[in-house]
């Protein structure tokens, strides 16, 4: 312990002697050390922390979705877990005190609580049988929405208020940290279980299961016994169920579950910065190589007085070792605002994203990837450093001493840096490509003036179907005739708007397969003006005209693609649709181009099988028999949101003051926010590439700097014997030409490999693209013969005499 001081006192005054080798290397290790901090921390609040419930390692989700009966089946025949169920992103109006408020909530089970361990700040959760028909009309509310709305009123608990209508009495509140499903969850209301309406409760709402494990219970029993409940459940529909529903039936960790969607997207963005930090301390053995050349005299007394070997690479491994620990506490001060950056950059709808933060396991994470690059960019040098031979202290009494420094081993680290360089710049260009195709992807209508708001008035005013109809049919004529607006329409579900309504259908002339029901249709309830408002083409047949809206003579519009699937090479106008339920048939009258309506990647999910426009009328009814109460309303104006936010709200309010407008937003910037996700995987990306890049051409810059001066010599003698300029400036280039011909070469074979686990997130590229592989491959090349160009420049300079008076 004596000798470690010692050497890390020694280590400490050597650097301070060096304050730009110093500072050089701490700026380099520090970048590689942030970053890879900064993500880490990212992917440790995400995938290492463990939920914050009570005994989180017997939480399980079942890969599969069920209905309510289904469920309630599930709950009471499985044995190994304790079950329960939750379905998000229902909105509410709150009603009765002062301005209505839309808010966010999640149905859950009544045992959802119990199966997490979460215990409430105030009041208490729902207990068994609280889901029920009849015993439901309760609610639990989390902590923000309790501050906001309600000003922390303590006395709220045991009072009701109003949602959608519904009287609610408040059960409790929850922990602030209390975010299950999301952060989105403002509420939790319990399931309506209603055996008696068949398709509420077999048809509507296909749900994720979560578990607890019973004591003694394994994952491995659990999934045996809920496949065996799954064998048999089918036969409790009281309609036939596609043979492969819940085929792939599985059961993990419910926090893998959770975050299954942006694992990949994590361990690459780690994989990534992981490069970044190898490249950094290529970059700094290089750099203490080159000190190493001066060190030549102190090394060879330290081994004249009976140092050895191993005692001399302790030494100089220890300097390493203290350089990466300043590079270090540097990065962590770097890696305090790239998480912010991170945090800022990555989509809202991340999950767990609040959970990220840097606690022990980040610092000692960094401290371990501090220790190992200290050890990575010292031992090479300290081995090299450590084979002074005596003898070297002699020559020409230590002046124009050098140490052996092995070039392969220089062109090594440099070749290296070139390849990982080469390996993230093509990753990032295949991003790149593919973001720029996605963005520039024909979403279906032209977004240009299109302001969209959602209008939800409780679905019990629209029960009244005419009362509904008046309502939009007034907010309508209002829009048109307010100035700036050239175009009024409703949708109930808007595209990219992250909703979805659907309903089953009968399709003329298209067989259901045996053991298969009908086919599940994207349902789109429009007024006639929709299609031109939003600049939809009609490439066949017309659309809807005002006489449409009675409903009298059932007519759809249909997607190009719905067209293809069920009529293929067929005219489909005049063709027929019906929903199941129904005994009237729709005739198709049109035939619209195909919208991005489910994301920019593809128009609607894979469960659902074609897309259906009907108007706006009392035959327009989704799942359960009910008009559509909320609508979305999109205005082709020259408003800007705030302009149409007042305009709307003041519309709004004259016809029913209990109705809220909210999400009132551009389509640009929909369309925008659906490209979030690929944008931030691509801007990350990116940036490490640069970093990358940068290091690498500093790399290749500096092995051809020291090269260049420990030549002086030998260039002075080719100059001297007649050599041309031109020739040296060959010799340099080709020097540095070799290994970062030999770097592009290994990036590009590790990029074949490597890049395919991107292809999840390419869109409209292969993770192989020629283009971009080429186009890297040369940018690669002229950049790092630029590196070059400087060092061999100062080459062709030399003055003979001068360099050989010096030598």
């Amino acid at each position: 312990m004596e000798t470690l001081v010692q050497d890390i006192r020694f280590g400490i005054r050597t650097l301070m002697k060096n304050p730009g080798y110093t500072l050089v290397a701490m700026l380099t290790l520090a970048l590689g050390i942030g970053a890879n901090t900064a993500i880490f921390s990212v992917v440790n609040g995400i995938l290492l922390v463990p939920l914050p419930y009570s005994k989180p390692e017997q939480l399980v989700s079942i890969k599969g979705t069920y209905p309510k009966g289904a469920f309630v089946a599930m709950r009471e025949q499985v044995h190994t877990m304790e079950v329960a169920t939750y379905s998000e992103g229902h909105d509410f109006n709150l009603t009765g005190r002062g301005e209505p408020a839309r808010l966010t909530g999640t149905l859950v089970s009544a045992e959802l609580f119990s199966v997490l361990g979460a215990r409430p700040d105030l009041g208490r959760t729902f207990s068994s049988g609280e889901d029920a028909s009849g015993q439901d009309n309760y609610v639990v509310l989390s902590h923000a929405l309790w501050e906001q709305q309600f000003g922390s009123d303590p006395t709220l608990v045991g009072r009701s208020v109003e949602l959608d209508g519904v009287s609610r009495q408040v059960l409790g509140v929850m922990p602030a940290d209390f975010r299950f499903p999301s952060t989105k969850t403002q509420l939790w209301i319990p399931l309506h279980n209603d055996s008696r309406n068949t398709v509420s409760y077999w048809a509507s709402d296909f749900m994720p299961v979560i578990g607890r494990l019973a004591p003694g219970a394994t994952i491995q029993q659990a999934q045996t016994e809920a496949r065996l409940f799954q064998s048999h459940v089918s036969a409790l529909f009281p309609w036939p169920m596609p043979a492969d529903w819940n085929a792939d039936l599985s059961i993990a960790p419910l926090q893998s579950g959770m975050v299954a969607d942006v694992r990949t997207r994590l361990l690459l963005l780690l994989a990534a910065v992981a490069m970044v930090l190898l490249i950094a301390c290529a970059n700094v053995a290089n750099l203490t190589l080159s000190r190493a050349a001066s060190r030549t005299k102190e090394i060879g007394i330290r081994s004249a007085l009976g140092a050895g070997r191993q005692r001399l690479a302790r030494q100089l491994l220890t300097e390493s070792v203290v350089l990466a620990f300043l590079g270090g506490l540097l990065g962590l001060a770097l890696a305090a605002t790239g998480l912010s950056f991170l945090k800022a950059t990555l989509p809202a709808d991340t999950p767990r994203l609040a959970d990220i933060h840097m606690d022990w396991r980040v610092l000692l994470f960094t401290g371990g990837i501090t220790m190992i690059s200290g050890f990575i960019f010292g031992l090479a040098p300290a081995m090299q450093s450590s084979r002074l031979a005596l003898a070297e202290v002699l020559k020409s009494g230590g002046r124009g001493a050098a140490i052996a420094v092995s070039r392969g081993l220089r062109g090594s680290l440099a070749a290296g840096e070139v390849a990982f360089a080469v390996l993230l710049v093509i990753s990032a260009g295949l991003l790149i490509r593919s973001f720029w195709a996605l963005s520039h992807a024909d979403p279906g209508f032209r977004s240009s003036n299109v302001l969209t708001a959602r209008i939800t008035p409780n679905q019990s005013f629209c029960n009244d179907t005419g009362r509904c109809l008046g309502f939009y049919r007034n907010v309508l004529d209002q829009s048109k005739s307010a100035p700036g607006v050239s175009g009024a329409a409703l949708i109930n579900t808007l595209p990219l708007g992250g909703r979805v309504a659907k309903r089953s259908l009968n399709v003329e002339d298209f067989q259901v397969p045996q053991a298969e029901s009908s086919p599940l249709f994207w349902l789109n309830v429009i007024t006639p003006d929709y299609f031109r408002v939003m600049g939809i083409p009609m490439l066949s047949g017309t659309g809807f005209t005002e006489s449409d809206a009675s409903g009298n003579f059932p007519v759809a519009v249909i997607t190009a693609a719905t067209a293809q699937r069920f009529w293929p090479g067929k005219y489909a106008v005049g063709k027929h649709i019906r929903f199941v339920g129904e005994q009237q048939w729709r005739t198709v009258v049109g035939v619209i181009a195909d919208v991005r309506a489910y994301d920019l990647q593809k128009n609607i999910p894979d469960w659902v099988k074609g897309t259906v426009y009907v108007p706006f009328s009392p035959k327009a009814t989704l799942e359960g028999g009910t008009l559509p109460a909320e609508m979305t309303v999109t205005l082709r104006t020259t408003l800007d949101e705030s302009q149409g936010r007042a305009m709307l709200q003041r519309i709004v309010a004259g016809l029913n003051p209990e109705v809220p407008i909210s999400e009132v937003k551009t389509m640009p910037l929909i369309l925008s926010d659906a490209a979030s996700t690929p944008a931030s995987t691509t801007s990350l990306f990116v940036t490490f590439a640069a970093i990358a890049l940068i290091l690498g051409i500093v790399g290749v810059y500096g092995v051809l700097s020291f090269l260049v001066s420990k030549r002086t010599r030998e260039i002075g003698i080719r100059l001297a014997l007649g050599a041309q300029r031109r020739h040296v400036l060959w010799l340099v280039l080709k020097e540095g030409g070799k290994f970062s011909i030999v770097g592009i070469a290994l990036g590009l074979v590790g990029a074949f490999v490597v890049t395919r686990l991107l292809a999840s997130e390419l869109y409209g590229i292969t993770s192989t693209d020629a283009f971009t592989y080429i186009g890297v491959s040369l940018a690669m090349l002229v950049v790092t013969m630029l590196a070059c160009y400087i060092p061999a420049r100062r080459a062709m300079q030399v003055d003979p005499l001068i360099a050989l008076r010096y030598e």
